[in-house]
């Protein structure tokens, strides 16, 4: 992700009490015996029903996310109105019930939630604020909670599907950031981390609960939807004037990397390396500004196999390039997002490879193996700016070395006002950016390039299609290089709050 946003967080601490008792061994004898003439109220059983958790403890965004439950599978059917933004939607959710549950919640944002079914029977539901996070905007950043009451408990193990019909306006007003963007020709593309998937549907909005996803997005004729994964098919609705794109992602997923879309725009197809399917939707009236520019993704994706040893984690990949109304660039699961503005100088030279091999290193880090947590981010944005900063001094656009060296002495002062790399006290900074980057150089120069690439080919294989974290990213370079002094040297350049030396530059301040 390249986002100019940056998102504080309060995190509330609730201090334990404790009530000490004294009474004299009399008394003690007497209540003893008292206890065994009164039955005495038994404990609840460890699994008995409770609500599940409205929040699923992320440090830096404790209100996002929910407890209870594991979600498999998210099928979402969603009918946009180009130019208004009206939509009407259903979310089907299939999950397991991780403890017996007599409710639960989901995350929402905006919409009317006309009716929820558990199991094809209607169940009780209620619409409240959720927790807020303090944003610099001073909105709450964790939307809306759906409290959702089954008509009998939930057994532990279960597996159970939630169905929420709903609707709303893209423009609608959200409690919380929204994650619609909008196109002047009337279209719009989702683009929802770090928190905002719950304003295009209600979902379980963490990066540690990743599931597969269905999509059926309907639009009228003439209007081409995009998904996230493979398009399964498109089909006629009703009289005609719409058609609804049925799209397929089989890998898992974490609900801050959805991308869709409705545009006026033509998808261009291509194959890769191994064969690999290539997908890309351009601006319908810039195809052949686009075109060359999209071809360069499969060189792109052989060097990122070479760097790692890794094959492409997933079945497909591509661009979107939206014809305006978006800035940043974004590393949707298997559908990397990206505002016109990157290749505004493309007839010039090809600097912007390197924005684009930045979210194609996202399908490896972040979306392939995704972080626990928001707290550990530095694991997704630390390897895709190390690895574009390789491919631009490979290609003689800018010296890896000067960069790393900049960057080195700008995170010393960081780390004291916004944390260290794995302990940033909010999102979007410096220090889980460049300095992250700054970390994974400095673990190359203490092991050697060799073992460096070893150490990140490992990763992304051990770890495919899941989560993991900082403690796990340690053990594995300590287990694949066979140096335990990795594991304090790691510990240092991520947690500490002034810079260690660099190894191999003394000279650096």
């Amino acid at each position: 992700m390249r986002h100019s946003m940056r998102l504080a967080w309060l995190t509330t601490r609730v201090p334990e009490h404790r009530l000490r008792m004294r009474g004299a061994t009399a008394l003690g004898v007497s209540l003893a015996c008292l206890a065994l003439a009164v039955p005495a109220h038994a404990a609840p059983a460890p699994n008995s029903p409770r609500p599940g958790a409205p929040g699923a403890g992320d440090p830096l965004f404790p209100g996002a996310g929910n407890g209870g439950y594991d979600v498999r599978n998210y099928d979402l059917s969603l009918d946009v109105t180009p130019g208004s933004y009206d939509y009407t939607g259903t979310m089907k959710v299939s999950a397991v019930a991780t403890h017996g549950l007599t409710s639960f919640n989901l995350d929402t944002d905006g919409h009317t939630i006309d009716r929820v079914t558990v199991d094809g029977r209607p169940a009780g539901f209620r619409v409240t604020e959720g927790p807020g996070g303090g944003g610099e905007d001073g909105e709450s950043t964790t939307g809306q909670e759906l409290t959702i009451t089954p008509k009998k408990p939930l057994r532990d193990h279960r597996a159970f599907q939630v169905t929420v019909d709903y609707h709303g306006n893209g423009k609608g007003d959200r409690t919380g950031p929204n994650g619609w963007w909008y196109v002047s020709d009337g279209g719009f593309a989702s683009a929802v981390q770090t928190t905002r998937a719950d304003t295009i549907a209600p979902v379980n909005d963490t990066p540690s609960d990743k599931a597969t996803w269905n999509f059926h997005l309907t639009a009228p004729r003439g209007w081409t939807p995009g998904a996230n994964g493979e398009r399964t098919g498109k089909r006629p609705v009703g009289d005609g004037s719409k058609v609804t794109w049925d799209y397929e992602l089989k890998s898992p997923m974490a609900t801050e990397l959805m991308g869709i879309s409705v545009g006026r725009q033509t998808e261009l197809r291509a194959k890769g390396p191994h064969g690999l399917a290539l997908r890309h939707l351009v601006p319908s009236d810039q195809v052949e500004l686009y075109r060359p520019i999209v071809e360069k993704t499969g060189e792109q994706i052989s060097w990122m196999e070479k760097q790692l040893d890794a094959a492409y984690p997933f079945d497909v990949y591509g661009m979107q390039i939206l014809k305006d109304g978006y800035t940043a660039a974004m590393e949707n699961q298997t559908l990397s997002l990206f505002g016109p503005g990157w290749f505004r100088d493309a007839d010039k030279n090809e600097e912007y490879t390197t924005t684009m091999v930045h979210e194609l290193t996202h399908q490896w880090f972040g979306d392939s193996v995704t972080p626990s947590d928001w707290q550990q981010a530095w694991l997704n944005e630390g390897p895709a700016v190390y690895y574009a900063a390789r491919w631009a001094d490979e290609k003689g656009y800018e010296s890896m070395e000067e960069k790393m060296r900049a960057a080195y002495s700008e995170l010393d002062d960081v780390r004291r006002t916004d944390g260290p790399p794995g302990r940033p006290t909010e999102l979007g900074g410096f220090n889980i950016y460049d300095g992250a980057a700054v970390v994974l150089y400095a673990l190359g120069q203490e092991t050697g390039r060799h073992t460096f690439d070893r150490i990140m080919g490992s990763w992304v294989k051990r770890y495919a299609h899941g989560n993991a974290s900082s403690a796990d990213f340690i053990e594995n370079a300590v287990r694949v290089s066979g140096d335990s002094s990795l594991e304090g040297f790691l510990t240092h350049w991520l947690y500490d709050t002034e810079n260690p030396p660099m190894p191999g530059h003394p000279d650096w301040t």
